[in-house]
């Protein structure tokens, strides 16, 4: 009987022995269990973040993130979407050309916000990513990674002007996690060939041979009458244009009176088509104001879209300099065709042609009658 227990014993004891391994970041151990595999990446906000070798499956969360894997072109590696519209969205660029990939994809989380996290957590641990990419603080970052046990990278942008700094980081973080670096150095190195163009149209132009612009009615979190306007504008920087708004103040947006826009008196104005009935209320309380204004009467009144939506469209943004500099610098910008060249753009970053969705919704270039 003794020597049947110790028997049983060792058999016990080899079977402890030959049990399944744990995970390991040895790296023979990396190499031997390929499923195991792990690197770690750096994140916009010094985050490191553990992930997968091998990142099949995402979900983009925030404002922005779906924009970059869109620009990216890995929208088929998202497997989870934030809410959808039963129709595409105009005023983000992305919206017309993933709109139909995503409409019937799990709902993961509520779309938005300032960065804070805003996800539906049962559901993404259901749909289980192999990665979660999200335009969130560190903090929200750190919060739903704990909630659901899935790596959660940050790609927050905070580009309101063309493509600063922070967009070009999140882009690369965001293409280092799913293997798309060639694409990411395509997009961005496309992005400065643009703005070297815009700014060597007129770097040699002097201040007293601009014309004086005024853009107003912009767009903020929510909607702005005439006075809403932006000190240091993106487009109008990338152009060297005379700017009557820019202030001793960084590139923002503030409210201006009415009777300093007079006071500047621009010769042009361009004006956010989509805020046009805010500003028409104002023409009825104040014709006398609007009719007051150069610009005004020599019909130098044009629209600039807004670009500005659940963060920054670049697109829309490069699009607002190109046909800004045909109006107010015609002789440099004589061979630009807005349409022709907003189509070169959209295809490039979105890969297809979206304007006429973009122009049908609203977003359009040309001349606008205030009051009308």
């Amino acid at each position: 009987m003794k020597r049947a227990f110790l028997l049983v014993l060792l058999v016990v004891t080899l079977s402890a022995c030959t049990a399944t391994p744990q995970p390991t970041l040895d790296p023979v151990e990396t190499l031997a269990n390929p499923s195991s595999a792990t690197r770690v990446v750096i994140d916009v906000w010094g985050r490191n973040v553990e992930i997968p070798e091998s990142v099949k499956t995402i979900v983009a969360l925030g404002p922005g993130a779906t924009r970059i894997a869109t620009y990216l072109n890995v929208v088929d590696m998202i497997i989870g979407a934030e809410t959808q519209t039963a129709h595409f969205n105009v005023l983000m660029d992305f919206s017309p050309a993933v709109h139909n990939a995503l409409h019937n994809l799990p709902i993961v989380g509520r779309g938005g916000g300032g960065g804070e996290n805003n996800a539906y957590v049962e559901k993404l641990i259901l749909v289980a990513p192999d990665v979660i990419l999200a335009a969130f603080t560190a903090e929200a970052a750190d919060e739903l990674q704990a909630q659901t046990n899935i790596p959660v990278v940050a790609v927050r942008y905070t580009s309101t002007g063309l493509a600063n700094e922070t967009f070009f980081a999140a882009m690369r973080v965001f293409g280092e996690v799913v293997d798309a670096r060639e694409r990411t150095e395509e997009v961005l190195i496309f992005i400065e060939t643009l703005r070297t163009d815009l700014n060597s149209r007129t770097a040699d132009i002097p201040d007293e041979d601009k014309l004086r612009v005024y853009s107003g009615a912009i767009t903020f979190a929510g909607q702005r009458g005439f006075g809403g306007t932006y000190s240091n504008f993106g487009p109008l920087i990338v152009i060297n244009a005379h700017n009557v708004a820019d202030t001793a103040l960084e590139a923002g947006f503030y409210e201006v009176d009415f009777e300093q826009i007079l006071m500047w008196n621009p010769d042009v104005i361009f004006l956010d088509p989509g805020n046009m009935s805010l500003v028409n209320a104002e023409y009825e309380t104040n014709p006398t104001f609007f009719r007051s204004l150069r610009a005004v009467q020599q019909n130098r009144v044009y629209a600039l879209p807004a670009f500005n939506f659940s963060a920054t469209n670049v697109t829309y943004a490069l699009m607002n300099a190109y046909f800004a500099g045909t109006i107010l610098f015609p002789e440099q910008f004589e061979d630009i065709d807005i349409a022709e060249k907003s189509r070169e753009i959209l295809t490039f970053f979105l890969g297809m042609d979206t304007y006429n969705a973009m122009t049908q919704g609203g977003l359009f270039f040309g001349t606008i009658t205030i009051g009308a």
